[in-house]
């Protein structure tokens, strides 16, 4: 299929972030050629009837979440109207092209395992870096980012940094410096590069990509695909416990005991805690620094839901919460509502409802005893899918992800799927009725009566 080379040079560019540390590739507009690139493929797959233009299930909603978006923005913030538009079809278009260009099993398990070779990659770099000696770092702020550079000197605390001959003027701390230009944060919390440079972030992203390893793993028992599920649980494991994310540890729980209670039931929950255990006691913050982040975040939640109690129909328009607080609402079912008021809140998370029901759906459909080859392999990317899911729901209660470009690659990742399926089962459907939509509604206004309570009973 000629568009997947694109799509793979697309989620090379968005995970690995070459233009931060290859200063020949800044001149040229990456993102939009690599769009371009996976765009003509794809036309030329339809040309060549080697793909055919089939909905998935979340399209109609994703449409409408877009257009949402885009009238709260015509509403409460018409100045930032075209870049906000902008900058959200972008992480829209990632799942239009990955769910339509991605039609059988055979591509769908080539972008699976780029996505497995990015989570290895990611965790290789954060081990690295996690283990590297502290040097100092030249730093520059913008945009709620630390981002800086090693000037060659190394050290055990800032005020180091600011002895001998330091450059004039210039702010520095005292940071573990890993590879391709990255430094940690937060006394040694390691991170990427762009859209990773938060460590919890950065464990989200890498703990969702773990169950493609025991998805290639159950498709065919190998030993070099074992050796990789064990440097895989390795990586992303040690890689979370650097990052010392508390919301990261517990998207590697959930992602595993999904894999626990799938085979042995609700006993799994028990050995998938044991298996996790470790990270527990060696992961995350203590002390202070843990209490005011927490303390923090609940500020950051409390004045979300105060911004959606003013406007609760359209909030304060996509992209907006700093504008009316100094920090973003580090919750992704407080900026939903927050930001697009509870209609917009809704259609988002309609499009994460159909995302997640897709492989629930194949697992019911095709798990049966004596059930053929192919419906083994949708059995297998189905419960590797349903992990991810369960990870990433689980990961951004703790973080603003409602518009993240990788959760826009998992959402398509799941309508690619359901493309592959159809491919070989078209009476295979997912569908949306109006016990769904009452489900729906229910939940997220369950959820925002919840952090509304909670957050007026521990701040207000």
């Amino acid at each position: 299929m000629f568009a997947i080379p694109g799509i793979l040079a697309l989620l090379l560019f968005i995970f690995v972030r070459p233009l931060e540390f290859l200063p020949a590739l800044r001149a040229l507009p990456m993102l939009y050629i690599c769009f371009g690139v996976a765009l003509f493929g794809f036309v030329i797959d339809l040309k060549l009837r080697r793909s055919r233009p089939a909905p998935t299930p979340q399209l109609g909603w994703v449409a409408l979440f877009y257009l949402w978006c885009l009238a709260t923005l015509a509403i409460r913030a018409r100045g930032v109207l075209v870049p906000q538009a902008i900058d959200l079809a972008i992480s829209i278009s990632l799942y239009l092209l990955i769910a339509h260009a991605v039609q059988t099993f055979r591509a769908f398990q080539v972008v699976a395992g780029m996505l497995l070779a990015l989570t290895l990659y990611l965790s290789f770099v954060g081990v690295h870096q996690g283990l590297a000696p502290f040097g100092c770092i030249s730093v520059t702020y913008g945009g709620g980012d630390v981002t800086g550079e090693y000037d060659g000197r190394t050290c055990t605390r800032d005020r180091e940094c600011y002895d001998g001959d330091p450059e004039p003027g210039a702010d520095y701390i005292c940071e573990r410096v890993g590879l391709v230009g990255t430094t940690s944060i937060g006394n040694g919390r390691v991170r990427y590069l762009g859209p990773l440079q938060d460590p919890n972030e950065l464990a989200l992203a890498i703990g969702i990509g773990l169950p493609f390893a025991l998805g290639f793993l159950e498709r065919k028992r190998t030993a070099p695909r074992v050796l990789i599920v064990v440097a895989a649980l390795g990586l992303v494991a040690v890689c979370t416990v650097f990052t010392q994310s508390r919301g990261g540890q517990l998207v590697f729980l959930a992602t595993l005991a999904a894999y626990f209670v799938k085979r042995y039931g609700l006993r799994g929950l028990l050995a998938g805690a044991v298996l996790a255990a470790p990270l527990f006691l060696f992961g995350g913050r203590e002390g202070a620094e843990a209490e005011g982040s927490s303390v923090e975040r609940l500020e950051c939640w409390y004045e979300g839901m105060t911004m959606f109690r003013f406007s609760p129909i359209f909030g304060v328009g996509q992209g907006q919460f700093i504008e009316h607080h100094f920090l973003t609402a580090h919750n992704s079912y407080v900026l939903a509502p927050a930001e697009l008021g509870f209609p917009g809140m809704v259609a988002w998370s309609i499009v994460i409802y159909l995302s997640t029901k897709i492989p629930i759906q194949a697992l019911r459909r095709y798990s049966a005893p004596g059930a053929g080859p192919e419906a083994k392999v949708a059995v297998t990317w189905a419960m590797a899918l349903l992990a991810a899911m369960i990870g990433l729901l689980v990961g951004i209660f703790f973080l603003s992800f409602c518009y993240h470009q990788i959760l826009w690659v998992y959402v398509g990742m799941c309508g690619a799927f359901y493309s592959a399926v159809k491919s070989h089962d078209p009476g295979f459907e997912v569908g949306f009725a109006q016990r769904d939509f009452v489900w729906v509604c229910a939940i997220d206004a369950g959820l925002v009566g919840m952090l509304f309570l909670y957050t007026r009973f521990k701040v207000g």
